[in-house]
């Protein structure tokens, strides 16, 4: 998770953050906790996987984000028959000058929406560990440092199976968040074809903040306070999901930095300078139940890695 040390002004940085909701919230309809919970990711610097079924609205979240921001986007429709190369870049020979000459991929962006990302070979989804988890990439023995406001939200239907590669847990480890969309009420939907009767309102989508507005949002979020109570119970809560019965692997130490980076957040959306317990809670699932690996058995008998976090909830003591 890349941060930034640029800070602004409190309600200034509220304030990029409530424009920047106001804007995705004109497209996507009765999706007030996605939208708060993509809105934390990129005040982290984190990445985000919205998992969900075709039709939700997925992409055009992405979209709607990039659109608001006055920043780089590329968008990389993963195949099975994409390579590596076609997302981080490749040396091509010039012979007017006997050399190779890099040229970039579609990560050397600042906001990368990686579409049905499970569709990709391991292989191919590897290409992208390096790049979320430190910022950079190595190629032909040289590191190439990406973006500061280096942004990845990828997508993947969790039904059709067909064609498709599970990622890997180093993989999903990389992602700050993993959430879906839903299914929204029958009047938002009539509304939304109301929206959609003369056109998409994406295309009346303004950009209503920039990069430095997000890197001071990022500045922002870490002066957010967090008591040594607090980093306890962290810690107690992602420790919770190691070691229980049906539970294969627990969280990584990640989920535990990621937990407290996105509860900071929350926190700083509602107008706290300290970090509450509330805001721990409201983040737990999205942040850890994607870390973990269940043990055929579980799966088996119903239970799910959102179950599982939810007790943890239940048996972990908040601090007062």
């Amino acid at each position: 998770m890349q941060t930034s040390s640029t800070a602004a002004n409190p309600s200034q940085a509220r304030d990029t953050a409530e424009r920047l909701r106001a804007n995705l919230r004109s497209v996507m309809r009765e999706q007030e906790q996605a939208l708060r919970w993509l809105l934390a990711a990129l005040a982290v610097g984190g990445h985000v996987l919205l998992e969900d079924v075709p039709g939700t609205g997925k992409t055009t979240l992405a979209k709607a984000l990039a659109r608001s921001l006055s920043a780089g986007f590329k968008r990389v429709q993963f195949t099975p028959d994409l390579m590596p190369s076609d997302i981080l870049g490749v040396s091509v020979f010039d012979p007017s000058e006997h050399s190779f000459h890099f040229r970039p991929g579609p990560v050397f962006t600042q906001i990368l929406l990686a579409d049905e990302i499970n569709r990709a070979s391991p292989r191919t989804q590897s290409a992208l560990l390096e790049a979320m988890g430190e910022g950079q990439v190595s190629i032909d023995g040289d590191l190439k440092p990406l973006d500061e406001l280096f942004f990845v939200i990828a997508t993947q239907n969790p039904i059709e199976l067909h064609g498709t590669y599970p990622l890997p847990e180093a993989q999903m480890d990389r992602f700050a968040l993993r959430f879906g969309l839903g299914y929204i009420p029958a009047d938002a939907e009539a509304a939304l074809l109301d929206d959609q009767r003369t056109g998409h309102p994406l295309a009346r989508l303004a950009p209503c903040a920039g990069v430095d507005d997000i890197l001071a949002l990022r500045g922002s979020v870490q002066q957010i306070r967090v008591a040594e109570p607090i980093r306890r119970y962290i810690v107690a809560l992602v420790a919770a999901t190691r070691g229980l019965e049906g539970v294969a692997l627990g969280a990584s130490p990640r989920a535990s930095l990621t937990l407290m980076q996105i509860g900071r957040a929350l926190a700083f959306f509602d107008g706290l300078d300290y970090l509450p317990p509330e805001s721990v809670r409201e983040a737990a699932v999205p942040v850890i139940a994607h870390r973990l690996a269940l043990e055929p058995g579980a799966r088996y008998a119903g239970r799910s890695a959102e179950d599982i976090v939810r007790e943890c909830l239940q048996r972990v003591p908040a601090p007062d």
